[in-house]
């Protein structure tokens, strides 16, 4: 049976008289990479900052392992790694001293900041660019630096929001792989795309978000199965036609 890392439980978003989250109830399991797709304002920004505690819920509570979040946030926060979409790397730091900052900001002594460093190195492969500073780098290996820092305190749960945007093909895929890896190592992903090749295949299963409420939830195998379609992007392109229809 698939143990429940994170328990969303009727949470809901408003901004003024906006209401951004309608009540979102999902499970997220442990070890498994979960695909967070939807149109521009249907919540997957909303919902991924909500799970990152960037900002609070309105109503509704999440729980890590069995406990409410708010009852202790900073512990759950020692537990989640976040990669945001754009790179806010420190560009007066080299990248070893950027992961060496963010090992003492989670408050890993200096051993293990050291361990942990040459593991992710050699994990990402970041050995040439170490005792560089990040305007150097390239936009696919400034990304694979930005998922080794989020990982720098072993969380076990990742956040990644749009990690390959405007990257090239070849990239994109090389990134894929570092994804993957991840799960192998027993990390649980969030991963929020608006590629849905990506998604399709990275993702064990896959949650629409529209119009603040969860459409759906499934693996991208049985979503073609159901709808006959040969690829994730049809599946998404007929869910956003027959939500057209339904609003009409």
């Amino acid at each position: 049976m698939k143990k429940v890392l994170l328990r969303l439980k009727n949470v809901k978003k408003r901004y003024g008289t906006k209401e951004a989250l309608k009540g979102v109830t999902l499970d997220i399991y442990q070890g498994e990479i979960l695909g967070l797709l939807g149109v521009n304002g249907a919540g997957k920004t909303t919902l991924s900052s909500i799970i990152a505690t960037s900002h609070p819920a309105t109503e509704g509570d999440i729980e890590y392992e069995g406990t409410s979040i708010y009852k202790d946030i900073i512990s759950y926060r020692f537990q989640l790694g976040f990669c945001p979409q754009k790179p806010n790397l420190n560009p007066s730091l080299t990248l070893e001293q950027n992961l060496r900052l963010s090992g003492s900001y989670y408050q890993l002594s200096k051993e293990q900041i050291d361990q942990r460093l040459n593991e992710l190195v050699e994990q990402f492969e970041l050995a040439p660019y170490l005792h560089q500073k990040a305007t150097v780098l390239s936009g696919g290996y400034k990304q694979r630096f930005m998922i080794a820092r989020s990982l720098m305190h072993n969380p076990k749960l990742l956040l990644l929001d749009e990690p390959t945007v405007a990257l090239d093909p070849h990239i994109r895929r090389q990134l894929w792989e570092t994804i993957k890896n991840l799960k192998k190592l027993g990390v649980t992903v969030i991963l929020t795309t608006h590629y849905l090749d990506e998604a399709e295949a990275l993702s064990d299963r896959v949650c629409v978000l529209d119009q603040g409420q969860i459409k759906l939830i499934e693996t991208p195998d049985k979503l073609k199965a159901d709808f006959n379609m040969n690829n994730l992007e049809d599946v998404f392109i007929a869910l956003m036609q027959q939500n057209i229809v339904e609003n009409k």
